[in-house]
């Protein structure tokens, strides 16, 4: 078994942590960031936009996009995390929440690992701390015994917290945070003492909208958020840029054979996710129903992906629509009744209508069959 530090990573890691992913990239910047940071930053506010959004360095090192969106986004959630506010990243599935959290985080603080991960049973110790009970039996209450959460060992080493799908969190554990994002300090009653945040500490959370009514935020966590909502992409270009990016750098992580080039498959899966998440095909001209899917743009890569898993080992290597048939389904068809008849009103109205798309209708066809 393979055991890895914060500081490194695995050379086989299946999902190598963005610090050490774009390690690269992350220290070119460094190299020539000269402007102001903020107290334990290791890059300026600058640098980490750049980061996010991707350009050029003065010596040509390429620094990659990692967010295709509008730029004010980025800078507003920058800016959010120079001052004392956490930031709260809101968006449909699919809108790279989770992707910006982690990149943010790993570009001002150098460490991405800092994690909460949100469920319905996520604890409260999960965000304040817990206790070794071997130590805590035997010795009693000791820091010691104590074992700390990420959003302490943020407070303490004045790093980046993330809180991930913070909605699904019961809104008792919920508002823990607001004492430590008011008053910037984590009570430990049982020893008397608190763990006071040292500057650089930041807190980065998600929540997805559609998750609303499941643990709604109290008024008094949200006004300690700073809300930066992300956008499902605006066109169909920038979806399909997004898509290919992503999806190459899940083949290449996963030593997919390079085939073909994909792009005719992924514009085509792009723009049956966007017509019926919208409600309309792309000329206007037809209104349709929609599933209860999301059909985000996260999905769109998983159906890409698996797709040219399927070419690459069982297939010739090229993309072909037989290989996203059956996961343009999955992903469209979630309610069984509902969901299958707007998928077969969508394929005979649209699909089968639309010039050169008569190789997908088939082979939806047989999928749906």
């Amino acid at each position: 078994m393979t055991v890895t530090t914060r500081e490194s990573a695995a050379p086989e890691a299946l999902r190598p942590h963005a610090e050490h992913a774009f390690a690269a990239e992350l220290a070119a910047l460094a190299g020539r960031d000269d402007r102001p940071r903020p107290a334990r930053w290791k890059l300026s506010p600058w640098a980490v936009a750049t980061y996010l959004l991707g350009g050029t360095l003065p010596d040509g090192t390429v620094i990659t996009p990692k967010y295709v969106g509008p730029r004010r986004i980025v800078e507003v959630a920058v800016s959010t995390l120079a001052t004392d506010r956490a930031l709260l990243l809101l968006g449909v599935p699919g809108t790279a929440k989770t992707w910006m959290s982690e990149h943010l985080a790993a570009a001002v603080s150098g460490d991405s690992t800092l994690l909460v991960q949100g469920t319905a049973g996520t604890p409260e110790e999960a965000i304040r701390y817990g206790w070794n009970y071997a130590r805590l039996l035997a010795h009693g209450p000791s820091r010691d015994a104590l074992v700390p959460s990420p959003v302490m060992r943020a407070m303490a080493e004045g790093g980046t917290a993330r809180v991930e799908e913070l909605t699904r969190i019961p809104a008792d554990v919920q508002d823990t945070l607001i004492t430590i994002l008011s008053e910037k300090t984590l009570p430990i009653p049982e020893l008397g003492e608190e763990v006071q945040a040292v500057r650089g500490f930041t807190l980065i959370a998600t929540a997805n909208s559609r998750d609303r009514g499941v643990n709604e935020l109290s008024s008094a966590l949200r006004r300690r958020f700073n809300t930066v909502v992300l956008p499902l992409p605006d066109s169909a270009e920038a979806e399909v840029d997004i898509v290919t990016r992503r999806v190459d750098q899940i083949g290449r992580s996963l030593d997919l054979p390079a085939g073909a080039d994909a792009t005719a498959e992924i514009r085509r899966v792009v723009t049956v996710f966007r017509e019926l998440r919208d409600g309309l095909t792309a000329d206007g001209r037809t209104k349709l129903k929609t599933p209860s899917s999301t059909l985000s743009t996260a999905e769109a890569i998983s159906v890409v992906t698996g797709g040219l898993s399927l070419a690459a080992h069982f297939g010739d290597g090229v993309l072909r629509p037989g290989d996203v048939a059956a996961g343009v389904l999955g992903a469209v068809v979630r309610d069984p009744a509902a969901d299958r008849v707007v998928w077969q009103e969508y394929l005979e109205t649209v699909v089968r209508e639309r010039d050169g798309w008569a190789d997908f209708y088939r082979a939806c066809r047989e999928v749906t069959a």
